[in-house]
């Protein structure tokens, strides 16, 4: 059993229209279950075992009872935790005993590609979703989304293609960050707002807390973003802003003057990318230290890392996640103080049958998008508190009893596998994680095989086709933020 990310809240943007007020809708669960006997490994830089101790790490999963593809989640600093995805944003405030949909609250007109955001200095919630093909609805809410405010913002005459992305962080002293700090009434914080249309990345930067987006244009183009598609928006402590691209060679795309200018910068030839590509992330501790994840072309998560906000990386990538897991698909991540990171991903054991070809005779090479139906894909989450070490230790814990997924995850949406039980599009682009103040990690992510799937002794591809939301959260364990020490349960489970 397993849920769904919680709804992170999302964007904002032009005009304010105050939001209505309704009647939140409690959806009870059940009490967060424990992970019982989950497969752990302890491995090195090259993915393989290392003699060292386990981290004694108790992770609590929350279902959250709704469809849950592409989910975000975030969570304030009186410990409610959002979860947006499709078309019911979910609340809760206890730990996930209980979840609330709030989509009567948000009144946004709910579409496709939802996205959301908890700015972690001021605590807006920010809701954002495309409607069509030409415009984005951005909401915010600073009272943990008992009200919201919101409209729409125009994407321009070239449509809107795919993977809106918001985020927040703090002002520099140059390029737009000196015009904002000029200005009066200039929200805390700035805030980003980053999509892809038909011919690049787009990035724009608020001054207003999201209200309007005056600023910023594209920032890479068609011909090395396979279309500009690109993961979420990532900041650091020192205002750096950075975007990956789904690119042949890893690559970042960073601007330190608030989106004024943006400098590329490639890591990773060692480990390179598969094909189709997959979204890679950056987490970025209070040091402003950055960690670049991704899934490499041999189908393991690699990370590079970077001391120097981005100006120069690791020539050596290093494997995070176990050589016995040999396919992978969406990594997201997260840190607190320095080397101390969380990575999760979905990712498949299935090692005998690297050496067996698909459905169609060809061989399997590792990829999702490709595996026999045989192929099932878990929850994973890595830990680290030493990951800036020359020989850094990752301590990996498989959090699913029974799979996210059997067989096939269709990577790009315009060519599903409909000879492996129906389309296999069911989770889409990505999960999220991110910590809250106390440095405690929260994993949203889509279940593909709920109900009848999860209990049948030999699933198929063809059970495998939910989308149901679900979270993991660290329970108990060491906090990525040291002063916080070991954390201890938000529940009684």
């Amino acid at each position: 059993m397993r849920t769904q990310a919680w709804f992170l809240a999302a964007l904002v943007l032009l005009l304010p229209l105050s939001g209505c007020f309704g009647e939140d809708t409690p959806v009870t669960v059940d009490e967060p279950d424990e992970v019982n006997n989950p497969r752990t490994f302890v491995t090195g830089k090259d993915g393989l075992p290392v003699d060292e101790a386990l981290l004694e790490l108790e992770y609590y999963f929350s279902n959250v009872n709704e469809d849950g593809p592409e989910p975000s989640i975030g969570i304030t600093s009186s410990g409610c935790i959002f979860f947006i995805a499709m078309e019911k944003p979910m609340r809760s405030c206890d730990g996930g005993l209980t979840w609330e949909n709030t989509a009567d609250i948000t009144q946004a007109p709910f579409t496709s590609d939802p996205y959301g955001w908890v700015d972690p200095v001021t605590d807006r919630i920010f809701n954002i979703h495309m409607m069509g093909l030409e415009s984005t609805w951005i909401g915010w809410s600073d009272n943990d989304g008992e009200s919201w405010m919101g409209n729409p913002h125009d994407s321009g005459t070239t449509p809107l293609n795919d993977h809106i992305k918001l985020a927040s962080g703090p002002w520099t002293d140059t390029g737009y960050g000196m015009v904002g700090q000029l200005s009066q009434n200039v929200y805390d914080q700035a805030v980003y707002f980053c999509y892809n249309k038909l011919v690049g990345i787009f990035c724009f930067t608020s001054y207003d807390g999201g209200a309007t987006f005056v600023t910023g244009g594209q920032i890479i183009g068609l011909a090395t973003t396979n279309g500009g598609l690109h993961g979420a928006v990532s900041t650091a402590p020192d205002g750096t802003v950075y975007v990956t691209p789904r690119v042949a060679t890893p690559t970042i795309i960073m601007s330190k003057d608030n989106g004024f200018t943006w400098e590329e910068r490639t890591m990773g030839t060692d480990a390179g990318t598969p094909n189709p590509r997959k979204n890679s992330e950056i987490a970025t501790d209070t040091e402003s230290n950055a960690y670049h994840v991704w899934t490499g072309a041999d189908q393991g998560i690699y990370l590079a890392r970077s001391t120097d906000s981005g100006d120069t990386w690791d020539t050596e990538s290093l494997r995070i996640s176990p050589v016995e897991v040999i396919s992978t698909a969406f990594p997201q991540t997260d840190a607190g103080d320095p080397g101390r990171i969380a990575v999760t991903y979905l990712g498949s054991e299935n090692a005998s049958l690297l050496n067996t070809s698909d459905i169609d005779g060809n061989n399997w090479d590792g990829n999702g998008h490709y595996s026999p139906n045989e192929v099932h894909y878990h929850l994973y989450i890595t830990y680290s508190l030493n990951a800036l070490d020359e020989n850094p230790t990752f301590h990996t814990y498989r959090v699913t009893d029974d799979p996210v997924q059997i067989g096939a995850m269709c990577l790009n949406s315009g060519d599903c596998r409909s000879d492996q039980g129906g389309s296999n599009r069911n989770l889409l682009d990505f999960n999220d994680l991110h910590i809250d103040r106390e440095g405690r990690i929260y994993i949203a992510f889509a279940d593909g095989c709920t109900g009848e799937c999860a209990t049948k002794e030999t699933p198929t591809p063809a059970d495998s086709r939910s989308s149901t939301g679900g979270m993991y959260y660290l329970a108990s364990g060491p906090s990525l933020l040291a002063e916080f020490g070991q954390l201890e349960p938000l529940v009684d489970a």
